[in-house]
């Protein structure tokens, strides 16, 4: 079992990780020179990406060579012991365009569950973090603060949010989205990171992915349930590689489940 103070410096290690990125990603935001490839699956990849999983592993291979690391861009695996889950950019397609809605995700995995969540989106002047134990915070202009998620008990008077409506059609249900999207208050597509860390601080209620990647969702297994929230995929259970993901306050995880079922 890891100490508290080994996991604080876990913590402080993730934090110089994101610095690092943010220092790459910052000068190659709206870069004349940015050059975009695709990759096999048709998304996109920037130097940028590339880069910052580079310096990435570099520092982790000298601030913890015996931990495995798995990236977007350099692939590995996550098994038993001690794994770093990253995502150099998430929301790729906004930096390239342009919009500052992009971030870079830092998770450290210990025996397949996630203990460390980072995720620092400096564009918008915004970083969350979390460790097991230890609670979920937030900096921007205002400072940095605790979060917590929202009280809302009751579909009808909650905020919800999806990445790509049209990712529900090929890898789970639109109409099983559609459902839920009609018993609440409000629904946007704020998509990727930025709607998980929304439900972390209680600024919406529900957020759902018919598909992700393990690297697109690790840190907010830790964030939201710090933060005192549900993580689960779309069948209920609590883990952050099953391919899809449900992220809530917890008290309408239920029931959400239950109208996202086929």
């Amino acid at each position: 079992m890891r100490t508290v103070s080994t996991r604080a410096a876990d913590l402080e290690l993730a934090i110089r990780l994101a610095d690092a990125a943010d220092a790459i990603t910052t000068a190659r935001f709206r870069a004349r020179d940015l050059v975009v490839e695709r990759k096999p699956d048709r998304t996109p990849v920037t130097d940028a990406d590339v880069a910052v999983e580079d310096a990435v592993r570099a520092l982790l291979a000298n601030d913890r060579p015996d931990d495995a690391v798995a990236g977007e861009e350099r692939g590995g695996a996550v098994g038993a012991g001690r794994a770093w889950v990253l995502d150099p950019i998430d929301g790729t397609k906004n930096f390239l365009r342009g919009l500052p809605v992009w971030a870079t995700l830092i998770a450290l995995v210990e025996d397949g569950v996630p203990v460390v969540g980072v995720v620092s989106a400096p564009a918008l002047g915004r970083r969350w973090w979390a460790s097991s134990g230890s609670g979920a915070f937030t900096l921007d202009a205002a400072g940095e603060r605790r979060i917590s998620t929202s009280g809302v008990t009751d579909l009808s008077d909650a905020y919800l949010s999806t990445t790509h409506l049209s990712s529900w059609v090929e890898h789970h249900s639109r109409e099983a989205y559609l459902r839920l999207a009609d018993a609440v208050w409000e629904n946007r597509a704020f998509g990727d990171f930025w709607q998980h860390c929304l439900v972390a601080e209680g600024a919406i209620d529900l957020a759902a992915e018919a598909v992700v990647n393990p690297w697109d969702v690790a840190p907010f297994q830790v964030l939201v349930t710090e933060a005192g929230g549900t993580f689960t995929d779309l069948t209920g259970v609590a883990a952050f590689d099953r391919g899809s993901v449900l992220t809530s306050n917890g008290h309408l995880h239920a029931a959400a489940l239950e109208l996202l079922g086929r």
